[in-house]
């Protein structure tokens, strides 16, 4: 069974060009983004956002560390 729809890989191949390009930015400050893990990561929230068939964001555990005293 495919993990993402045909949409998306199109997607993924227009923000892929952006950045090759220099004109894709990330979203809220505007900056220029040059990682291509970063490129992929705006592809796939904009397909999320489209409601392409995308897996759902992988919720991210945040260690704890005991205090020291």
């Amino acid at each position: 069974m495919a993990r993402y729809g045909p949409s998306v890989a199109k997607n993924v191949k227009r923000v892929m060009k952006k950045r090759k390009k220099g004109t894709l930015k990330s979203g809220r400050n505007g900056l220029k983004v040059t990682s291509r893990k970063q490129a992929i990561a705006i592809a796939l929230s904009e397909s999320r956002r489209a409601g392409a068939k995308v897996p759902k964001k992988k919720k991210s555990s945040r260690k704890r560390t005991a205090k020291r005293r």
